[in-house]
């Protein structure tokens, strides 16, 4: 069965979006977020629905605009703008990738062991990356003049994957053992990441379109944070801190996504760190539903419709789940509907427009 086009038009309003995650009353219609949409689900979305094909990467305005009518087309009140031509040197593995819609060139996972940093002296010798180049922002500079009015820009907070740049320089198994026994190595490789990821805010914070600021930085596994909370509290959560002051200074929310079981660091994320929403949920952790009665009333809530019942639910199944976690979630605001974590190639498309049918449907 192939999901018709959408039945109910929904115009994009990226002032009610922010309305909506400040919590400021139940909205008038129901607002998405995700992480991500994988680009074999774009493709596959763009050809079904005669949206723009694949723009040359090397083109920004047409890939940009490419980007911008596929989010007004899925009911996006934002287009999501981070840093060009930066990226850190990291050890990663391929493996062939198994989805329907399956990626060129596979999957890329992060070598666990070892990563580029495990020595003062490969501390010394890396190559980090300049947040002051201006050519790393004509995103940004894009959207400032050609963004549609009625849609705002969601920026990614730089390199704020504090916890996970920890893990994928040094390798997760590294720097368990670093914790120990060169936590001063630890300390110097999180303040560099700090001082990069600041710059980077500061200049974002200087375009006017930009009205959300994104970190995303996973801390958990499925029982636990993937290093202890007390090594969160001295490595990680500070650097958020920081980031979110900045974001907060300039007005605007400062929202986390962040996988895994969070509960014995939460309050420190909503006291300390202030966040003012967070994204990822898992249906094995917790769900939305279940959040919205506790810490839901003090922070937004993103997504939340758990990407393995997405793969493996019929439509009507998702339908009843998305009338469901609204009636729970949408009022008061501080609710965003979308997938637990993002729209990976592997999730049905058929199942992902149901989602956001029924989304469009909800209140109607």
């Amino acid at each position: 069965m192939t999901t018709p086009l959408f039945s109910i038009p929904v115009r994009p309003d990226g002032e009610a979006l922010v309305r909506c995650i400040r919590r400021q009353g139940t909205p008038d219609r129901v607002h998405y977020f995700e992480l991500g949409l994988d680009r074999e689900v774009q493709d596959e979305i763009c050809a079904r629905y005669s949206l723009p094909g694949p723009a040359d990467p090397d083109d920004l305005s047409a890939h940009y605009r490419r980007y911008i009518a596929l989010q007004r087309f899925l009911g996006y009140d934002y287009v999501r703008a981070g840093l060009l031509d930066v990226a850190l040197p990291l050890k990663r593995d391929v493996a062939v990738d198994t989805a329907a819609l399956q990626r060129d060139g596979g999957r890329r996972f992060q070598d666990e062991h070892v990563g580029p940093i495990t020595s003062w002296e490969e501390f010394e010798a890396f190559q980090w990356p300049d947040p002051e180049r201006d050519e790393v922002y004509r995103m940004f500079e894009w959207c400032e003049e050609h963004l549609p009015d009625d849609m705002c820009v969601l920026a990614t907070a730089g390199f704020a994957h504090f916890n996970e740049h920890l893990s994928w320089l040094m390798g997760y198994e590294t720097l368990c053992y670093a914790l120990f026994d060169r936590r001063d190595l630890v300390r110097a490789i999180s303040e560099r990441l700090l001082a990069i990821s600041e710059a980077a805010v500061r200049r974002v914070l200087q375009f006017g379109r930009v009205r959300l600021v994104f970190g995303t930085d996973d801390m958990g596994f499925r029982s636990a944070t993937l290093i202890s909370p007390d090594d969160l509290r001295a490595f990680v959560l500070p650097n958020h801190r920081r980031i979110a002051a900045l974001v907060h200074e300039a007005g605007h929310p400062y929202l986390l996504h962040c996988c895994g079981n969070l509960a014995q660091i939460m309050d420190d994320l909503i006291d300390d760190v202030r966040i003012d929403a967070k994204h990822s949920f898992e249906d094995t952790i917790e769900q939305v539903t279940d959040a919205k009665g506790t810490y839901g009333r003090r922070i937004a809530l993103l997504g939340g419709i758990d990407v393995d019942f997405l793969c493996r639910a019929s439509e009507d199944q998702v339908r009843e789940r998305v009338r469901r976690t609204l009636d729970v979630c949408q009022p008061g605001g501080g609710y965003c509907l979308g997938t637990g974590n993002t729209v990976a190639n592997y999730i049905p498309v058929d199942n992902y427009l149901a989602m956001m049918d029924e989304g469009r449907r909800y209140g109607a």
